[in-house]
């Protein structure tokens, strides 16, 4: 028999709200307004262009990629021996409210954020990065308790389409408050801190929704120093774990390769329609907006897809799409209704590979071990690259082209894409379900 779960519906749309929650940061500080702004206030600092940091010259147009970068190698630092502990005490929603507070409190800071400060700007997104890939992670762990497998893609699906429709009204009101900043009597530097600092304000409030309807997932005990020490042991133990379970971890490695394009593409699309295209913000809030909307209905589509096709063919296919929309940026993007169509592209397969990819690999994870096989996951999820903007910044580093740049992304789409078709997915589902216990 499968081990019990909580099928209750009322805990399953306190779940969904976590993704509406934390989707005010993803898109409205990480996708619109931080990255190009954080890259004016770099150029504010710089000398002829560059920075000293560390006695290096960094381009100042790649700080924001080599900040995001930065901050994913902390998330490895700071996420598998927290999951580690969550998973041996299972306190991971009270570990979820934390984090999500210091975030969305890192994120209301940012209003602060002007003039050359470039360092004041780069601490608060490495905190507010960390802070929310580990939440996320935490709330990613849920899923297996909250769903059976046969409707693990619809639940997952669901999540997604909650967030971008939370992240499509926020937007909404960004985009009112931008255009008539100046009816207010704000400049648009304020405006755009304002939006910074309501979003960590949105991520705050709305957390409240899943800490209240969530329970715990088991019985947790005092946290201990002992608890700290031995979760570095746990992590060793967990790479081992997924090391054994074969297809498991080739899942993972392909995800990590594919999502870390898709995620410096989300995470640098704005400063590359702010730099390279010259576009204002009016237009990259109401391109992003629309990408949302896209999603929303791209996430319910996939889903289907994947109902009567498999998962793995609509990753497949999703995958196709995003190195279409590459080439297309590199190649023929240089209007305004260019950068609508590019929105459209993205909008179509960020939702269902995004929730697709989460529903197969919380299938493919051995109960106990949600939290840190999520944390391993999570180290490219939701606007969070590393390697992605590190090639991009590098790029941009040695060729001052925004559109080498992104060129540069499509080697993770094709190397993912063939790890993925190498990869049987339904095989390394039913190892796991014996392993679990489910028939």
């Amino acid at each position: 028999m499968e081990k019990t779960k909580v099928l209750n519906k009322h805990q399953k749309k306190a779940w969904y709200f976590y993704d509406w929650a934390n989707s005010a940061y993803t898109t409205t500080v990480i996708t619109v307004f931080l990255g190009p702004y954080l890259t004016s206030i770099a150029n504010n600092a710089a000398n002829n262009g560059y920075l000293n940091i560390l006695g290096m010259n960094i381009f100042a147009n790649s700080l924001f990629a080599y900040v995001i970068s930065i901050s994913v190698l902390f998330q490895f630092l700071i996420m598998p021996p927290v999951s580690a502990i969550a998973d041996k005490l299972g306190n991971n929603k009270f570990l979820m409210g934390l984090f999500a507070y210091l975030g969305a409190f890192a994120t209301i800071l940012m209003y602060y954020l002007n003039g050359d400060n470039y360092i004041f700007g780069s601490i608060l997104l490495i905190i507010s990065n960390v802070a929310f890939g580990t939440s996320v992670v935490l709330n990613n762990s849920f899923l297996t308790y909250i769903s059976n497998y046969e409707d693990r893609d619809s639940t997952s699906s669901k999540g997604w389409a909650v967030g971008y429709l939370g992240a499509a009204v926020f937007l909404g009101l960004n985009l009112f408050f931008v255009k008539n900043a100046e009816k207010y009597g704000f400049t648009m530097g304020e405006a755009i801190r304002i939006c910074l600092m309501t979003a960590g304000i949105w991520w705050a409030v709305f957390t409240i929704i899943p800490l209240w309807g969530l329970k715990s997932l088991r019985n947790s005990t005092k946290l201990k120093f002992k608890h700290i020490f031995s979760s570095f042991y746990e992590i060793k133990s967990t790479l081992k774990s997924i090391k054994t379970h074969k297809i498991t971890f080739q899942f993972l490695v392909a995800y990590l390769l594919y999502n870390d394009g898709i995620q410096a593409v989300i995470s640098l699309a704005a400063t590359f329609g702010s730099i390279e295209l010259k576009l204002g913000n009016d237009v990259l809030i109401s391109a992003i907006l629309l990408v949302q909307f896209v999603a929303f209905i791209g996430s319910i589509l996939f889903n289907y897809l994947s109902k009567y096709t498999s998962n793995k063919i609509a990753l497949l296919i999703g995958i196709l799409i995003w190195t279409f929309a590459i080439v297309y940026a590199y190649g023929w993007l240089y209007t305004e209704t260019g950068f609508y169509i590019l929105s459209i592209i993205i909008g179509l397969v960020l939702g269902g590979t995004q929730s697709i990819s989460r529903s197969v690999f919380s299938q493919l994870i051995p109960y106990g071990k949600e939290a840190e096989y999520f944390s391993f996951y999570e180290l490219t999820d939701r606007g969070t690259s590393w390697l992605g903007t590190m090639f991009f910044a590098l790029s941009l580093q040695f060729t001052n082209s925004y559109r080498f740049a992104i060129l540069s992304l499509i080697l993770f789409f094709f190397i993912g894409l063939i790890l993925l078709y190498k990869t049987d997915i339904k095989k390394g589902i039913e190892e796991i379900k014996l392993i679990n216990g489910v028939k």
